[in-house]
C-alpha cells in the first residue's frame, strides 16, 4: 500500500511546484488552481502546436525513489 508524501501545485508556469498542505482534485481537469489544470493542453509547446488538444497529463504521480535517484 502506498502513501502520499507531498502534494504540490503552482498557479503560474514554473519549473518547480509549491508544496501545499492539501490540494483539491477536479474530475477531468486536474489540480484546482494549478497552471496545468484544464480540459485542453496548457504546456506552452503543445499549445503552440494545437491548443485544442486534450489535456491528458493534469496530475503527475511520482515515486519517492525517483527523488533519491536524482539527488545523487
Amino acid at each position: 500500500m502506498g502513501s502520499v508524501i507531498a502534494v504540490c501545485s503552482r498557479i503560474g508556469h514554473h519549473f518547480s511546484k509549491t508544496p501545499n498542505l492539501s490540494i483539491r482534485l477536479l474530475k477531468a481537469l486536474g489540480v484546482a488552481g494549478d497552471a496545468h489544470m484544464g480540459e485542453t493542453v496548457k504546456h506552452r509547446s503543445r499549445v503552440r502546436k494545437d491548443p485544442t488538444q486534450p489535456n491528458l497529463r493534469q496530475v503527475h504521480l511520482m515515486h519517492a525513489e525517483l527523488f533519491d535517484e536524482t539527488a545523487r
